[in-house]
Protein backbone atom coordinates (compact mmCIF):
# COMPACT_ATOMS: atom_id res chain seq x y z
CA UNK A 1 0.00 0.00 0.00
CA UNK A 2 1.45 3.76 -0.79
CA UNK A 3 0.89 6.26 1.24
CA UNK A 4 2.39 9.00 -1.23
CA UNK A 5 -0.29 11.99 -1.16
CA UNK A 6 0.13 12.25 -4.52
CA UNK A 7 -1.25 9.11 -6.02
CA UNK A 8 -4.11 9.34 -3.42
CA UNK A 9 -4.97 12.81 -5.39
CA UNK A 10 -5.05 11.09 -8.69
CA UNK A 11 -7.18 8.57 -7.34
CA UNK A 12 -9.29 11.03 -6.17
CA UNK A 13 -9.39 12.62 -9.33
CA UNK A 14 -10.25 9.29 -11.42
CA UNK A 15 -13.24 9.14 -9.11
CA UNK A 16 -14.28 12.33 -9.39
CA UNK A 17 -14.56 11.89 -13.02
CA UNK A 18 -15.82 8.89 -13.26
CA UNK A 19 -18.82 10.31 -11.00
CA UNK A 20 -19.08 13.14 -13.58
CA UNK A 21 -19.37 11.00 -16.50
CA UNK A 22 -22.08 8.87 -15.14
CA UNK A 23 -23.95 12.20 -14.44
CA UNK A 24 -23.11 13.71 -17.80
CA UNK A 25 -24.66 9.80 -18.89
CA UNK A 26 -27.53 10.29 -16.54
CA UNK A 27 -28.43 13.32 -18.30
CA UNK A 28 -28.29 12.15 -21.44
CA UNK A 29 -31.06 9.86 -21.20
CA UNK A 30 -34.16 10.61 -22.88
CA UNK A 31 -36.78 10.82 -19.73
CA UNK A 32 -39.87 9.16 -20.41
CA UNK A 33 -43.14 10.48 -18.77
CA UNK A 34 -45.23 7.80 -17.65
CA UNK A 35 -49.36 7.48 -17.99
CA UNK A 36 -51.42 9.58 -16.71
CA UNK A 37 -53.15 7.81 -13.09
CA UNK A 38 -56.50 9.44 -12.84
CA UNK A 39 -56.71 11.77 -10.49
CA UNK A 40 -59.50 9.86 -7.87
CA UNK A 41 -57.16 6.69 -7.15
CA UNK A 42 -55.96 6.80 -3.79
CA UNK A 43 -52.68 7.51 -4.44
CA UNK A 44 -50.18 10.00 -2.35
CA UNK A 45 -48.12 12.03 -5.21
CA UNK A 46 -45.13 13.32 -4.32
CA UNK A 47 -41.41 14.42 -5.35
CA UNK A 48 -39.38 11.90 -4.65
CA UNK A 49 -36.92 13.61 -2.62
CA UNK A 50 -39.57 13.60 0.03
CA UNK A 51 -41.06 10.20 -0.34
CA UNK A 52 -40.25 9.26 3.39
CA UNK A 53 -42.85 12.34 4.53
CA UNK A 54 -45.81 10.52 4.29
CA UNK A 55 -44.46 7.29 5.19
CA UNK A 56 -43.27 8.94 8.88
CA UNK A 57 -46.32 10.87 9.36
CA UNK A 58 -48.85 8.18 8.81
CA UNK A 59 -46.14 5.81 10.71
CA UNK A 60 -46.30 8.39 13.75
CA UNK A 61 -49.74 9.41 14.01
CA UNK A 62 -51.58 5.44 13.95
CA UNK A 63 -49.19 4.46 16.36
CA UNK A 64 -50.35 7.50 18.12
CA UNK A 65 -53.81 6.50 18.06
CA UNK A 66 -53.74 2.71 18.12
CA UNK A 67 -50.97 3.44 21.55
CA UNK A 68 -53.92 5.36 23.45
CA UNK A 69 -56.76 3.20 22.75
CA UNK A 70 -55.01 0.04 23.65
CA UNK A 71 -52.09 1.05 26.51
CA UNK A 72 -53.88 4.08 28.01
CA UNK A 73 -57.36 3.89 27.50
CA UNK A 74 -57.18 0.22 27.64
CA UNK A 75 -59.47 -1.06 24.88
CA UNK A 76 -58.52 -3.83 22.94
CA UNK A 77 -60.65 -6.51 21.28
CA UNK A 78 -58.75 -8.85 19.26
CA UNK A 79 -60.57 -10.04 16.13
CA UNK A 80 -59.44 -12.99 13.88
CA UNK A 81 -60.99 -16.07 11.94
CA UNK A 82 -58.89 -18.05 14.30
CA UNK A 83 -57.56 -17.06 17.61
CA UNK A 84 -54.08 -17.54 18.23
CA UNK A 85 -54.41 -18.42 22.14
CA UNK A 86 -56.25 -21.56 21.12
CA UNK A 87 -54.75 -22.69 17.26
CA UNK A 88 -51.05 -20.97 18.20
CA UNK A 89 -48.97 -20.96 14.56
CA UNK A 90 -51.81 -23.03 12.82
CA UNK A 91 -54.48 -19.84 13.65
CA UNK A 92 -51.48 -17.79 12.14
CA UNK A 93 -51.23 -19.32 9.17
CA UNK A 94 -54.62 -19.38 8.75
CA UNK A 95 -55.36 -15.86 9.35
CA UNK A 96 -52.79 -15.23 7.26
CA UNK A 97 -54.28 -17.33 4.46
CA UNK A 98 -57.77 -15.75 4.79
CA UNK A 99 -56.91 -12.58 4.63
CA UNK A 100 -54.88 -12.66 1.45
CA UNK A 101 -57.17 -14.56 -0.56
CA UNK A 102 -59.83 -11.96 0.28
CA UNK A 103 -57.42 -9.67 -1.26
CA UNK A 104 -56.91 -11.59 -3.81
CA UNK A 105 -60.64 -12.33 -5.11
CA UNK A 106 -61.08 -8.58 -4.33
CA UNK A 107 -58.43 -7.27 -7.10
CA UNK A 108 -60.12 -9.82 -9.25
CA UNK A 109 -63.70 -8.59 -8.79
CA UNK A 110 -62.20 -4.46 -8.98
CA UNK A 111 -60.98 -5.26 -12.50
CA UNK A 112 -64.38 -7.25 -13.54
CA UNK A 113 -66.47 -4.35 -12.63
CA UNK A 114 -63.80 -2.09 -14.67
CA UNK A 115 -64.15 -4.27 -17.64
CA UNK A 116 -67.98 -4.30 -17.71
CA UNK A 117 -69.05 -0.96 -16.55
CA UNK A 118 -66.03 1.35 -16.78
CA UNK A 119 -63.06 3.08 -15.18
CA UNK A 120 -66.05 5.27 -13.51
CA UNK A 121 -67.09 2.24 -11.19
CA UNK A 122 -64.30 2.59 -8.97
CA UNK A 123 -65.56 5.99 -8.00
CA UNK A 124 -68.27 4.68 -6.49
CA UNK A 125 -66.60 1.79 -5.02
CA UNK A 126 -64.10 4.24 -2.96
CA UNK A 127 -66.57 6.58 -2.25
CA UNK A 128 -68.63 4.06 -0.57
CA UNK A 129 -65.38 1.94 1.46
CA UNK A 130 -64.02 5.52 2.26
CA UNK A 131 -67.16 7.26 3.52
CA UNK A 132 -67.48 4.09 5.93
CA UNK A 133 -64.40 3.35 6.81
CA UNK A 134 -63.62 7.28 7.47
CA UNK A 135 -66.91 7.33 9.53
CA UNK A 136 -67.06 4.14 12.10
CA UNK A 137 -63.02 4.20 12.10
CA UNK A 138 -62.92 8.35 13.05
CA UNK A 139 -65.88 7.82 15.11
CA UNK A 140 -64.16 4.91 17.38
CA UNK A 141 -60.81 7.28 17.64
CA UNK A 142 -62.97 10.36 18.38
CA UNK A 143 -64.50 7.80 21.28
CA UNK A 144 -61.11 7.21 23.01
CA UNK A 145 -60.03 10.68 22.90
CA UNK A 146 -63.12 12.09 24.75
CA UNK A 147 -62.97 9.22 27.36
CA UNK A 148 -59.34 9.88 28.02
CA UNK A 149 -60.64 13.89 28.00
CA UNK A 150 -63.13 13.20 30.70
CA UNK A 151 -61.79 10.78 32.82
CA UNK A 152 -59.58 13.91 33.87
CA UNK A 153 -62.70 15.20 35.22
CA UNK A 154 -64.59 14.49 38.78
CA UNK A 155 -67.39 11.79 38.23
CA UNK A 156 -70.39 13.97 38.66
CA UNK A 157 -73.78 14.08 37.50
CA UNK A 158 -73.27 16.68 35.28
CA UNK A 159 -70.04 15.30 34.05
CA UNK A 160 -71.20 11.69 32.75
CA UNK A 161 -74.69 13.79 31.22
CA UNK A 162 -72.63 15.51 28.82
CA UNK A 163 -69.75 12.82 28.51
CA UNK A 164 -73.06 10.88 26.77
CA UNK A 165 -74.14 13.55 24.85
CA UNK A 166 -70.97 14.01 23.24
CA UNK A 167 -70.56 9.92 22.43
CA UNK A 168 -74.37 9.84 21.06
CA UNK A 169 -75.17 12.95 19.89
CA UNK A 170 -72.17 15.18 18.72
CA UNK A 171 -69.51 13.42 18.09
CA UNK A 172 -71.72 10.88 15.39
CA UNK A 173 -73.38 14.01 13.89
CA UNK A 174 -70.31 16.25 13.58
CA UNK A 175 -68.35 12.67 12.17
CA UNK A 176 -71.06 12.06 9.43
CA UNK A 177 -70.84 16.08 8.46
CA UNK A 178 -67.13 16.26 8.15
CA UNK A 179 -66.66 12.55 6.56
CA UNK A 180 -69.47 13.78 4.03
CA UNK A 181 -67.17 17.16 3.23
CA UNK A 182 -64.01 14.82 2.99
CA UNK A 183 -65.23 12.42 0.58
CA UNK A 184 -66.73 15.35 -1.53
CA UNK A 185 -63.75 17.14 -1.88
CA UNK A 186 -62.01 14.21 -2.57
CA UNK A 187 -64.40 13.53 -6.28
CA UNK A 188 -64.56 17.40 -6.36
CA UNK A 189 -61.11 19.39 -5.55
CA UNK A 190 -58.63 19.16 -8.41
CA UNK A 191 -56.09 20.26 -5.45
CA UNK A 192 -52.97 17.85 -5.36
CA UNK A 193 -52.68 18.83 -1.15
CA UNK A 194 -56.26 18.23 -0.54
CA UNK A 195 -56.06 14.62 -1.93
CA UNK A 196 -52.92 13.90 -0.61
CA UNK A 197 -54.41 15.41 3.20
CA UNK A 198 -57.39 12.90 2.20
CA UNK A 199 -55.40 9.99 1.71
CA UNK A 200 -53.13 9.69 4.38
CA UNK A 201 -56.17 10.45 6.41
CA UNK A 202 -57.72 7.60 5.38
CA UNK A 203 -54.36 5.29 5.31
CA UNK A 204 -53.32 6.34 8.97
CA UNK A 205 -57.21 5.66 10.23
CA UNK A 206 -57.03 2.20 8.75
CA UNK A 207 -53.35 1.17 10.21
CA UNK A 208 -54.48 2.06 13.26
CA UNK A 209 -57.82 0.22 13.55
CA UNK A 210 -56.35 -2.50 12.39
CA UNK A 211 -53.03 -2.80 14.68
CA UNK A 212 -56.20 -2.71 17.30
CA UNK A 213 -58.09 -5.63 16.57
CA UNK A 214 -55.65 -7.97 14.97
CA UNK A 215 -53.56 -10.26 16.74
CA UNK A 216 -49.73 -9.57 16.32
CA UNK A 217 -48.07 -12.84 14.82
CA UNK A 218 -51.36 -13.06 12.62
CA UNK A 219 -50.49 -9.93 11.85
CA UNK A 220 -47.19 -10.41 10.49
CA UNK A 221 -48.56 -13.63 8.63
CA UNK A 222 -51.10 -11.24 6.91
CA UNK A 223 -48.19 -8.60 5.59
CA UNK A 224 -46.43 -11.11 4.35
CA UNK A 225 -49.19 -12.89 2.12
CA UNK A 226 -50.39 -9.45 1.10
CA UNK A 227 -46.50 -9.03 0.00
CA UNK A 228 -46.31 -11.68 -2.25
CA UNK A 229 -49.47 -10.81 -3.11
CA UNK A 230 -48.64 -7.67 -4.51
CA UNK A 231 -45.47 -8.99 -6.22
CA UNK A 232 -48.15 -11.08 -8.78
CA UNK A 233 -51.07 -7.90 -8.61
CA UNK A 234 -48.14 -5.79 -9.84
CA UNK A 235 -45.57 -7.62 -12.19
CA UNK A 236 -47.61 -10.69 -13.88
CA UNK A 237 -48.90 -9.97 -17.02
CA UNK A 238 -52.68 -10.58 -15.54
CA UNK A 239 -51.91 -9.03 -12.23
CA UNK A 240 -55.08 -7.25 -11.42
CA UNK A 241 -53.05 -3.65 -10.64
CA UNK A 242 -50.86 -4.55 -13.81
CA UNK A 243 -54.33 -5.00 -15.89
CA UNK A 244 -56.02 -1.98 -14.35
CA UNK A 245 -52.82 0.44 -15.45
CA UNK A 246 -52.95 -1.15 -18.72
CA UNK A 247 -56.88 0.00 -18.98
CA UNK A 248 -56.49 2.97 -17.67
CA UNK A 249 -53.38 3.56 -20.50
CA UNK A 250 -56.13 1.90 -23.25
CA UNK A 251 -56.56 5.64 -24.80
CA UNK A 252 -53.20 6.96 -24.88
CA UNK A 253 -51.72 7.32 -28.78
CA UNK A 254 -49.14 5.51 -28.60
CA UNK A 255 -49.31 1.99 -31.10
CA UNK A 256 -48.06 -1.49 -30.27
CA UNK A 257 -44.95 -0.63 -32.07
CA UNK A 258 -44.35 2.52 -30.27
CA UNK A 259 -44.52 0.72 -26.97
CA UNK A 260 -42.66 -1.89 -28.15
CA UNK A 261 -39.84 0.39 -29.06
CA UNK A 262 -40.50 2.11 -26.02
CA UNK A 263 -39.56 -0.73 -23.91
CA UNK A 264 -36.79 -1.72 -25.87
CA UNK A 265 -35.22 1.57 -24.95
CA UNK A 266 -35.55 1.16 -21.24
CA UNK A 267 -34.90 -2.64 -20.77
CA UNK A 268 -31.16 -1.18 -22.97
CA UNK A 269 -31.04 1.79 -20.84
CA UNK A 270 -31.08 4.43 -23.70
CA UNK A 271 -33.75 5.79 -21.93
CA UNK A 272 -35.46 5.83 -18.34
CA UNK A 273 -38.66 6.85 -16.85
CA UNK A 274 -39.45 10.62 -15.33
CA UNK A 275 -39.21 9.67 -11.19
CA UNK A 276 -38.78 13.22 -10.34
CA UNK A 277 -42.64 12.74 -9.03
CA UNK A 278 -43.87 9.62 -7.84
CA UNK A 279 -47.05 7.98 -5.69
CA UNK A 280 -47.68 5.98 -3.36
CA UNK A 281 -50.06 3.77 -3.00
CA UNK A 282 -52.81 3.73 0.05
CA UNK A 283 -52.72 0.16 0.79
CA UNK A 284 -49.08 0.76 0.90
CA UNK A 285 -48.99 3.60 3.56
CA UNK A 286 -51.79 1.53 5.79
CA UNK A 287 -49.67 -1.58 5.73
CA UNK A 288 -46.65 0.42 6.49
CA UNK A 289 -48.27 1.78 9.28
CA UNK A 290 -50.04 -1.32 10.57
CA UNK A 291 -46.61 -2.99 11.26
CA UNK A 292 -45.45 0.05 12.98
CA UNK A 293 -48.30 0.41 14.88
CA UNK A 294 -48.83 -3.73 15.73
CA UNK A 295 -44.74 -3.72 16.44
CA UNK A 296 -45.15 -0.70 19.14
CA UNK A 297 -48.13 -2.68 20.59
CA UNK A 298 -46.50 -5.75 20.91
CA UNK A 299 -43.15 -4.95 22.11
CA UNK A 300 -43.95 -1.32 24.31
CA UNK A 301 -40.39 -0.64 22.66
CA UNK A 302 -39.43 2.88 21.10
CA UNK A 303 -36.76 1.99 20.01
CA UNK A 304 -37.38 -1.32 17.99
CA UNK A 305 -40.36 0.72 16.22
CA UNK A 306 -38.12 3.30 15.21
CA UNK A 307 -35.24 0.42 13.86
CA UNK A 308 -38.53 -1.21 11.63
CA UNK A 309 -39.50 2.54 10.47
CA UNK A 310 -36.17 3.01 9.44
CA UNK A 311 -36.14 -0.33 7.67
CA UNK A 312 -39.38 0.37 5.91
CA UNK A 313 -38.11 3.59 4.91
CA UNK A 314 -35.06 2.00 3.11
CA UNK A 315 -36.97 -0.43 1.61
CA UNK A 316 -39.24 2.05 0.03
CA UNK A 317 -36.54 3.79 -1.08
CA UNK A 318 -34.74 0.97 -2.67
CA UNK A 319 -38.13 0.32 -4.61
CA UNK A 320 -38.16 3.73 -5.76
CA UNK A 321 -34.73 3.45 -7.13
CA UNK A 322 -36.19 1.13 -9.21
CA UNK A 323 -39.11 2.93 -10.84
CA UNK A 324 -36.46 4.34 -13.42
CA UNK A 325 -36.41 1.10 -15.06
CA UNK A 326 -40.14 -0.16 -14.51
CA UNK A 327 -43.53 2.22 -15.03
CA UNK A 328 -45.18 0.47 -11.83
CA UNK A 329 -43.57 -1.47 -9.16
CA UNK A 330 -45.37 -3.56 -6.02
CA UNK A 331 -44.43 -1.01 -2.89
CA UNK A 332 -45.26 -3.34 -0.27
CA UNK A 333 -42.43 -6.37 -0.33
CA UNK A 334 -39.18 -4.71 0.20
CA UNK A 335 -40.07 -2.21 2.86
CA UNK A 336 -42.20 -5.18 4.56
CA UNK A 337 -40.05 -7.80 4.31
CA UNK A 338 -37.33 -5.21 5.85
CA UNK A 339 -39.21 -4.00 8.34
CA UNK A 340 -40.39 -7.17 9.80
CA UNK A 341 -36.18 -8.40 9.81
CA UNK A 342 -35.74 -5.56 11.93
CA UNK A 343 -38.25 -5.72 14.34
CA UNK A 344 -37.07 -9.59 14.42
CA UNK A 345 -33.59 -9.07 14.93
CA UNK A 346 -33.57 -6.02 17.33
CA UNK A 347 -36.17 -7.96 19.21
CA UNK A 348 -33.98 -10.75 19.41
CA UNK A 349 -30.69 -8.58 20.74
CA UNK A 350 -33.50 -7.34 23.68
CA UNK A 351 -34.33 -10.71 24.25
CA UNK A 352 -30.23 -12.27 24.60
CA UNK A 353 -29.01 -8.96 26.61
CA UNK A 354 -31.47 -7.01 27.96
CA UNK A 355 -34.02 -9.41 29.20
Amino acid sequence: MSNNPNSANVRKNDQEEVQAFSEIEEEQKEIIEKDFIPHFLPTYRIKLKFYSIPIVVVIIISSILAYLTVVVAGFQVEESYFPEEELGALAVLLNGVIFTVIAVVSGFLIVFFIKKLGMGVLKYLFGISFGLVSFFITLIFLDVIIYLIFIQFPETTFVFKLYLLFINLYLPMGTAISVFFLIYKYFTSKSIKTKNFIVLYIGLLISASMSIVLPFWSTLAILVGISFWDIFAVLYKKGPIKEMIELISENDNKDELEKAELKEQIESGSAIYDTSNIEIGIGDLAFYGLLTSSVLLFTNNIIITALTTIAIIIGTGITLSRLKKNKILPGLPISIFLGIGAFLLSQLIVTIFFI
